[in-house]
């Protein structure tokens, strides 16, 4: 990696947490001049503005949370298994360290979906890579017979991603983690009846 890169970089990983905390509105060039410990001159000779600085650090962050999950997934054997992962994971999301600031996907869908087309463009498809990332599991499950064949791969992916994104919004909007626990016991319900 050259210089230049190794400062790309460098500057992604120090911004990362920030965008997904204040995301992109909420994040000044300070905030990014403060974390990086470098000048706006600097930061301007390696990006062109702050919104490929926003675009690659949402890339950043969702990397980030698929390996977290990719790692987990790939420790199960049936794909029923592989599946809850998802609650498995979820039901420690205060106790565990995610990114900071929660749901890249969701946070960057809220924030960009009426102010920033590029950044909302980004998220639906992380949103739709990891549906389709689920419905593949589940149709293998249905393939490998651990599903029932009348078991829609895209709707049930569809329905896990909505109780997963729903989860999160209302356990960071009220902080109780019994609200978590017993949505993350639905999602439990939901994939054991595939």
């Amino acid at each position: 990696m050259g210089k230049a890169e190794k400062t790309r970089s460098y500057i992604i990983e120090k911004t990362a947490p920030i965008f997904n905390v204040k995301g992109y509105a909420g994040t000044s060039m300070n905030d990014i001049t403060e974390a990086t410990g470098l000048t706006k001159g600097s930061i301007y000779g390696n990006f062109k503005n702050k919104d490929e600085v926003a675009l690659e650090v949402f890339e950043h962050n969702k990397k980030k949370m698929q390996d977290l999950f990719t790692l987990e997934i790939n420790k199960k054997k049936t794909y029923k298994d592989k599946l809850l992962t998802f609650p498995e994971l979820y039901e420690q999301f205060f106790t565990r360290h995610f990114i900071l600031g929660g749901c890249p996907i969701m946070n960057t869908a809220i924030e960009a979906d009426d102010t920033h087309p590029q950044l909302k463009e980004a998220a639906k498809k992380g949103f739709l890579t990891w549906k389709d990332s689920l419905a593949h599991i589940i149709q293998s499950g249905i393939d490998n017979k651990e599903f029932k064949p009348e078991t829609n791969p895209e709707e049930s992916a569809l329905l896990m991603l909505s109780i997963i994104e729903g989860t999160v919004m209302i356990a960071k909007l009220t902080g109780k983690i019994n609200y978590l626990n017993t949505l993350m016991l639905s999602l439990r319900k939901i994939i054991n009846e595939f």
